[in-house]
């Protein structure tokens, strides 16, 4: 994504995002308001990405239709394993606009470093079929996914969970309902290019003093998340983001308990953090993959779960 078409953004969306609040009305439960700020948030883009030339062989196409979902709806996803059998896998979950056609060259990066990987589209992208995306939705798609992905990787200790931009907030919110499980179902967690809150970034972004949160019905609250992972964190952002500032993710890594890492690359933008990273990106994933998992107690009064 070119700087230029981010600035263009950043001059756009999230003016208009505000004024559509305003323009609209203040009632945080009517409905055509509500409708209009998941448009502005999520921004669909219909078709295939103008840089996508297909899918490479081995991808897997599938389609998951649960019982709770209306007729019609589906979602559509890809699983592309790795070359070495029982490899560790991650279950990838992309931010705003592009469907899944748009992030092929990020999960073939991912794969090129010895991951098989699970992506979706949540429901309203691509061939993902259902209506309009909501904060709601978009976790319940993640957590349908989380299944199949289950089924696909086995070894809890050779799960990951990705989540990018927007699709971080809602890898997060699924470590933190996942983090609730003893023994943790999953090996660890990697968010790129991310934020604290949906209405901490638009009000950074659009440079406003609107009560923006007040405002906002899709929060989008990681930072209220993040401590409640319970499970090794490895924080990714770019220097050179001018969408989602970086001490976003600084604020998310301060947050989130041990062990953590926090890797900032100099001079990636929103979208290239892992291709500029390079051999640090791929070390910091090894290193996720080897760190010692918290040790979780059980207070016997209470029974609350808690880290020791």
């Amino acid at each position: 994504m070119s700087s230029r078409f981010l600035s263009r953004l950043r001059l756009r969306w999230l003016p208009m995002l505000c004024m559509a609040v305003l323009i609209v009305g203040l009632p945080a439960g009517c409905a055509l308001l509500q409708h209009k700020e998941r448009e502005l948030v999520f921004r669909i883009e219909p078709g295939t990405a103008s840089w996508y030339s297909g899918l490479p062989k081995a991808v897997q196409e599938f389609e998951l239709k649960p019982a709770s979902f209306k007729s019609g709806q589906n979602i559509h996803g890809w699983w592309y394993p790795a070359d070495k059998k029982d490899a560790p896998a991650i279950l990838y979950l992309h931010g705003v606009r592009w469907n899944l056609t748009g992030q092929l060259f990020r999960i073939e990066q991912l794969h090129a470093l010895g991951y098989s990987v699970l992506a979706i589209d949540y429901r309203g992208f691509g061939k993902s079929h259902g209506e309009l995306p909501s904060e709601a939705t978009v976790y319940e798609d993640a957590r349908i996914a989380w299944e199949r992905f289950q089924q696909l990787q086995p070894a809890p200790s050779k799960r990951l969970i990705y989540g990018h931009s927007l699709g971080g907030a809602v890898a997060i919110d699924l470590a933190a309902e996942l983090g609730k499980q003893t023994p943790l179902p999953v090996r660890g967690l990697v968010i790129e290019s991310t934020f604290t809150s949906l209405a901490d970034v638009a009000t950074a972004v659009a440079n406003t003093s609107l009560p923006v949160r007040w405002l906002l019905s899709q929060k989008f609250d990681s930072i209220d998340k993040i401590a409640d992972i319970h499970m090794p964190l490895l924080v990714v952002h770019g220097l050179d983001d001018r969408y989602v500032p970086p001490r976003f993710s600084q604020q998310l890594f301060e947050a989130a308990q041990e062990p953590k890492r926090l890797l900032l690359v100099p001079g990636a933008s929103h979208n290239n953090s892992m291709s500029l990273g390079g051999r640090n990106y791929g070390q910091a994933l090894e290193t996720l993959m080897q760190a010692t998992m918290p040790t979780r107690v059980v207070t016997h009064s209470t029974g609350r779960v808690g880290d020791s």
